[in-house]
């Protein structure tokens, strides 16, 4: 059974930055796709970015391009996010997926994907 669990959400102003990681077991994460996406309240889940399964080609959305950078560390079979210049409109839930099909992740295809965490919380005040 893959899961993926995220951590390192909290509570920052704007302008601070953020490293959010999702430790996935069950699973090496160079059989997936690996995306970030959030949820603010009241708003569809949204796609953030994505890395292929190789890790050299990442996709990002124009919201956070240049500010939002996906990693992963195969060894530690955990994949990051690093979130600079942190806005208040950044402010959501943020979701790890796992998924085969890189095309599908990177269309924002939220509901067909194969693995998601639990999120983690991050809210950034003005």
């Amino acid at each position: 059974q893959v899961r993926l669990v995220e951590s390192g959400g909290g509570l920052v102003q704007a302008g601070d930055s953020l490293r959010l990681s999702c430790a996935v077991s069950g699973r090496s994460i160079s059989s997936y796709i690996m995306a970030w996406f959030r949820q603010a309240p009241g708003k569809e889940r949204e796609f953030v970015v994505a890395s292929d399964s190789s890790g050299i080609s990442t996709y990002s959305s124009d919201s956070v391009k240049d500010r939002f950078t996906i990693s992963r560390d195969d060894a530690k079979n955990t994949v990051y996010l690093q979130m600079d210049s942190l806005k208040p409109g950044d402010t959501a839930v943020y979701y790890c997926a796992a998924d085969r099909r890189y095309m599908t992740v990177i269309a924002g295809d939220h509901r067909s994907l194969e693995h998601w965490g639990q999120g983690t919380q991050v809210t950034v005040s003005s």
